[in-house]
C-alpha cells in the first residue's frame, strides 16, 4: 500500500475506535512517527493528510527541516532528548512529548527564556516501571506538574507513555486505563503553567486500544511508512 492509502485507512481506524468509544473522532490526532524516514516520505504523508509529523532523533529532524520536509504540518519532538540537545529542539517542534525529568524542564525553561517564548511539553511517564525506560514514576507526577508551575517558559499540556512490549495489543489496556487515569486526576488540579489536554500513547500496535482508553494523540510510524530497516542505519 502506498503512503497515502496507509494514511486514510489508519484515520478511518482512529475514527472507528474513537466512536467505538464513545468519543468524537475529531479529538484524536494522529501524529506520523517519521523516524528513519526521508523528506520525500514526509511530503507524501503530508500531501495524504497528515498533520503532525514527530521525530525521535534531533539531527535527522534538522536534517529534515532544513530541507523543509515539514511544510503545512506541526512538528513535535517524541524522542528522549538529551539535555544538550535542547536548543536545537526549543522553537522549532511546537510539542516536546518527552520530558522525563525535572532537570530537563528546568534546562528546557531556560533556554525557551533565552528565546522569548514558552514551550508546550508533556511529562512521559515510565507507566510500567520498567529499568529501561526513562521517565517520571506515576506517583511522582503530581510534585513534578508542581515542580513544572514554577517555570514562566515552559508550560505542560498532559502526559505521555510508552508501555512495556506486548504479544498482544489488549495487554497494554491496563497502562493506558491507569494512564487515564493520572491524566483525569491531575487535570482536575490547579497549577500555574499547567493544562491537561493532551494523553499521547499508543503506536502502531496498539493505537485503537489506546484511543478507546483516552488517548487523543496516538503516533504512528510503522502502520503508515511501512517497516523500518534498522540494517541501513
Amino acid at each position: 500500500m502506498t503512503i497515502a492509502e496507509n494514511v486514510a485507512q489508519i484515520k478511518e481506524t482512529i475514527a472507528q475506535a474513537a466512536r467505538a468509544a464513545g468519543r468524537d473522532p475529531a479529538e484524536v490526532r494522529l501524529v506520523a512517527a517519521s523516524k528513519m524516514n526521508d523528506a520525500d516520505r514526509v511530503r507524501k504523508a503530508i500531501a495524504a493528510g497528515v498533520e503532525i509529523c514527530g521525530e525521535n532523533r534531533v539531527q535527522e529532524m534538522m536534517e529534515k527541516n532544513a530541507l523543509g520536509a515539514y511544510a503545512g504540518a506541526e512538528l513535535h519532538f517524541i524522542g528522549h532528548l538529551q539535555k544538550n540537545k535542547v536548543k536545537q529542539v526549543v522553537g522549532l517542534a511546537s510539542l516536546i512529548h518527552s520530558v522525563d525529568s525535572t532537570e530537563l524542564l528546568a534546562v528546557i525553561d531556560r533556554c525557551a527564556a533565552a528565546r522569548g517564548l514558552v514551550q508546550d511539553v508533556l511529562l512521559e511517564v515510565n507507566i510500567g516501571g520498567e529499568a529501561s525506560k526513562s521517565g517520571f514514576a506515576p506517583d511522582e507526577i503530581p510534585a513534578a506538574l508542581e515542580n513544572a508551575s514554577k517555570f514562566g517558559s515552559v508550560r505542560v499540556r498532559g502526559l505521555m507513555a510508552i508501555p512495556p512490549v506486548c504479544v498482544a495489543p489488549e495487554e497494554n489496556r491496563p497502562f493506558f486505563l491507569r494512564m487515564k487515569q493520572l491524566f483525569v486526576d491531575n487535570g482536575r488540579k490547579k497549577y500555574d503553567n499547567v493544562s491537561m489536554d493532551f494523553l499521547s500513547m499508543g503506536m502502531s500496535g496498539d493505537y485503537p486500544v489506546a484511543i478507546s482508553c483516552g488517548a487523543n494523540l496516538v503516533r504512528v510510524g510503522t502502520a503508515l511508512f511501512g517497516a523500518r530497516d534498522y540494517s541501513r542505519k
